[in-house]
């Protein structure tokens, strides 16, 4: 009888152990996992700093001519939108600017290998051409990596072969900020390629804002969990039954 109190006594303790561990490892994977979810919502933006450029006339002084500190500096690109109007890939944005008294932004079509696309001294939001396209009376009638010949057919490869199917775009407002764009794809109802190319929804679509959700690590940290309760709770149930055993005459 003392042999069979000493193994549960044994027993109960080595369970005890394990729940403890099992516990500690539930923690320790929901601490971890708790950063994956908090991101879910990102902004490809680059970290704030501190000190925005601006003219000496702007700074304000106090009573001991002594400038105040340099207020936050970021700036926030809130849309980036590829969109189709009337058969012309165009590019809806908007930017806020943080510790900025500028009112314009510039944008940059980024070239790797050649000369950029600027389009400078634009409001903070609204709609601009994408480079090589062209429109004539609102329509589209050129588009970028196409080329028409002589007998009016076109083929593929022109000098903006380089905006598709993406390209990174800079927002300048002091501060700036850069992000990845895809070429927005055609349909049968707006063309983003010649009439007749065959070349119908050949970009993937992207989303209409940047602050769009962009997925998190939560699914790996829930089964984690899951599966350690299921085992904590095996774990259990085995130490009550054997705890009957020993009790039983």
């Amino acid at each position: 009888m003392y042999e069979s109190s000493e193994l549960s006594r044994r027993w109960v303790v080595l369970m005890r152990t394990f729940l403890r561990s099992f516990l500690a490892l539930l923690i320790a994977g929901l601490v971890v996992g708790a950063p994956s979810m908090a991101s879910a919502v990102t902004d490809p933006s680059p970290s704030p700093g501190y000190g925005c450029l601006v003219d000496e006339g702007a700074a304000v002084a106090d009573g001991e001519g002594d400038y105040s500190p340099p207020l936050p500096c970021e700036l926030r690109v809130v849309t980036k939108s590829p969109i189709c109007d009337n058969d012309v890939p165009k590019l809806r944005y908007a930017v806020e600017a943080i510790g900025s008294p500028n009112t314009t932004v510039t944008i940059t079509w980024v070239n790797p290998s050649g000369a950029d696309v600027v389009q400078s001294d634009l409001p903070l939001s609204g709609t601009v051409l994408w480079p090589g396209a062209v429109e004539k009376n609102g329509v589209g009638v050129d588009w970028p990596g196409w080329r028409q010949l002589a007998d009016g057919t076109w083929v593929e490869g022109d000098e903006f072969d380089w905006v598709r199917p993406s390209v990174q775009v800079k927002f300048q407002v002091n501060p700036e900020a850069t992000v990845t764009v895809a070429y927005p794809p055609s349909s049968p109802q707006c063309l983003t390629n010649p009439p007749g190319s065959s070349v119908l929804a050949a970009e993937p679509p992207v989303p209409s804002a940047v602050l769009s959700a962009t997925g998190s690590n939560a699914l790996p940290v829930a089964l984690v969990g899951g599966g350690l309760v299921l085992a904590g709770a095996a774990a259990l149930a085995a130490t009550m039954r054997h705890r009957r055993r020993v009790q039983q005459p």
